[in-house]
């Protein structure tokens, strides 16, 4: 059995007889008829019934067609992938994340990205993560770093990044110099909050339950510089990640704090369409990101 009897046979099997097979693949309805068979000898088994003119294909033609339509699948698939690993990168990329991966991922992401595919044109946008999953579902844009989970039947998730969140005041709060802080401490505290809907504000709200807190939210934004400019302020406390904060706690215009020694992280990670094959912008995306990760001091998803 070889790659041209199995494409005699779905022709066959799509025209309803040799000669339509013959005139379609562009050979004799005599050379047809001999390999398919060829095909059924080396098979012991009956391809087709041949019925007057016409052709019906049998349990184990069929079971051979399918095989062959895998076949040329595969080859299609990998060879498209060959030529694409062959020529540059061109076109345009939508992607699209939350507050924080566009603030602190993507301008190093994206620039690493664009010395690799200068051809590339990306574009970048931001919201609420309701909205970014819409616009992947409606297939507008290409490719987004959310918050997980994003549960959605016709979207892919790969997470990537955990991020620890981490109570955050200015230096002069009153938990500000406490050596451990505990969660009761936090109960009826001022608090400046993601807003409620998002995956970060969820993984807060679960651990208040769990831990039994009731905070005094006096702000709810998805801006994480205005939550920080907040917070440095006096206004309130807040929850956030540690990357975000990096640079103010080293400044000394905020402190951080683990709560109760727990390790509250959230988890940020790839949403994409589902397709047959990634196109190769996105898969590049996603390489670029996992190799430079490392050296941004963010802490990668151990993938299994």
């Amino acid at each position: 059995m070889d790659l041209r009897q199995l494409e005699i046979l779905k022709a066959v099997a799509e025209t309803g007889s040799f000669t339509g097979a013959g005139r379609r693949l562009h050979v004799s309805q005599s050379a047809i008829s001999r390999q398919i068979l060829l095909l059924e000898a080396e098979l012991n088994e009956p391809l087709f019934w041949r019925i007057k003119r016409k052709v019906r294909i049998t349990p184990a033609g069929e079971a051979l067609l399918q095989l062959s339509l895998r076949v040329f699948d595969d080859i299609r698939e990998t060879t498209e992938r060959l030529s694409e690993t062959q020529q540059k990168l061109s076109g345009t990329i939508r992607v699209v994340g939350g507050m924080t991966v566009s603030i602190y991922v993507f301008p190093t992401l994206l620039k690493e990205f664009q010395r690799l595919h200068p051809d590339v044109d990306v574009k970048v946008a931001t919201g609420p993560a309701e909205r970014l999953v819409r616009r992947l579902r409606a297939g507008t844009v290409d490719l987004g770093l959310l918050t997980l989970p994003v549960e959605e039947p016709d979207l892919v998730t790969r997470p990537v990044m955990r991020e620890e969140l981490m109570l955050v005041t200015y230096p002069g709060h009153p938990l500000a110099q406490k050596k451990r802080i505990e969660a009761q401490d936090l109960n009826k505290l001022p608090f400046i909050l993601y807003e409620p809907g998002s995956n970060t504000r969820r993984v807060i709200d679960e651990f208040f339950v769990r831990q039994k807190v009731q905070p005094r939210i006096v702000m709810e934004t998805e801006n994480v510089e205005i939550i920080k400019a907040m917070a440095a302020s006096g206004i309130g406390a807040t929850i956030i990640s540690t990357q975000a904060i990096e640079q103010e706690v080293k400044a000394g215009r905020l402190v951080s704090h683990r709560i109760g020694g727990q390790e509250l992280v959230r988890e940020t990670g790839w949403v994409y369409l589902k397709a047959n094959r990634i196109p190769r912008k996105i898969s590049e995306m996603i390489r670029v990101l996992d190799e430079i990760l490392p050296r941004m001091g963010w802490k990668a998803y151990a993938q299994t």
